[in-house]
């Protein structure tokens, strides 16, 4: 069996691949044409496990799936986008940033986990060190846009703790799958409106791209990501997606050459220090709270069967 290190260690690997978006998307996909990009990530993935896995929902299962699907690709996807349209990439990244205090505070009312003052601090430290990270002094604001990247965390943190809540009862492989169609299904015809039927003449290039984001971005990360969720405690799990901003930034400096500030660092060594908080001192702290058990056990019954960058995942 895995140890709980080595399962944080792949978990935090989801996180780190999406931070590699920003360079994959400005770099080998054909542009403006974002929600084209979030369709070939969920659904033809989606369709492809089903067909290999051979297995679909059953029972409450179906209109589950669908809720997951919605809250961690559709809506998600679809927000996402918005805010990346309207907004700098900076901004949109600092206000999904607040994503570990939302499900901290989720967590706490469905899964029964402890709000501790190290969780809300290392959530705000991470959040500070996003905006040093990322925000820029010119950066503009708009309601819209950020309204949709708050609306995008909010919708990915409730994901985050109805897929620890619930468990599915299949493989965290065959979740994704019927997550990934539930979620392309929705993104298909937001697609056809925002940005019509015509497809775009596609390269090589952009379909190296695509094929990226679909097998790397999207099954492996999330994949690596449901199997975390299952094993960990939620408010621990969400903290790393931090890395995702971390990633960008480091990737754009040393593929883009990207200018890197005194200011950023001090952002990155603030996201890693609420990191090793949460995931290593916090962690050991759990060990030594009894108190936490009965919140698992409650959980039983639920369980059906045993241009700054933007920093999109």
């Amino acid at each position: 069996m895995l140890s709980k290190l080595l399962f944080l260690i792949l978990t935090a690997l989801a996180p780190a691949i999406w931070g590699t978006t920003y360079l994959v998307t400005s770099e080998l996909l054909p542009p403006d044409r974002p929600l084209l990009a979030a369709v070939l990530r969920s659904l033809p993935a989606g369709l492809i496990l089903l067909v290999v896995l051979r297995r679909l929902p059953s029972g409450a299962w179906w209109w589950k799936s669908a809720v997951l699907g919605l809250l961690n690709f559709g809506v998600f996807f679809a927000l996402l986008f918005v805010a990346a349209y309207r907004l700098p990439g900076g901004v949109a990244a600092l206000v999904g940033a607040v994503q570990p205090l939302i499900v901290a505070g989720l967590a706490v009312r469905l899964l029964g986990e402890r709000l501790t003052p190290l969780k809300l601090g290392a959530g705000v430290a991470g959040a500070a060190g996003v905006g040093l990270l990322v925000l820029q002094a010119n950066a503009r604001l708009d309601v819209v846009g950020v309204l949709a990247a708050l609306g995008g965390a909010v919708s990915m943190a409730a994901g985050i703790v109805l897929a620890k809540r619930w468990q599915p009862p299949a493989g965290p492989l065959v979740s994704t799958a019927w997550q990934l169609v539930a979620g392309g299904l929705f993104l298909v015809p937001v697609m056809l409106v925002a940005e019509g039927a015509s497809l775009p003449s596609l390269t090589a290039v952009n379909i190296a791209g695509y094929v990226y984001l679909a097998l790397a971005g999207t099954v492996l990360a999330y994949w690596l990501w449901f199997r975390g969720i299952t094993r960990l405690p939620a408010s621990q799990v969400t903290f790393l997606s931090l890395l995702s901003p971390v990633v960008a930034a480091v990737a754009g400096a040393v593929v883009l050459r990207e200018s890197f500030s005194a200011g950023q660092g001090c952002g990155l060594l603030l996201i890693l220090g609420s990191l090793l908080a949460v995931n290593l001192w916090g962690s050991r702290l759990g060990t030594l709270m009894p108190a936490e058990a009965p919140a698992q056990a409650a959980e039983l019954p639920d369980h059906p069967g045993a241009k700054a960058p933007i920093r999109t995942r």
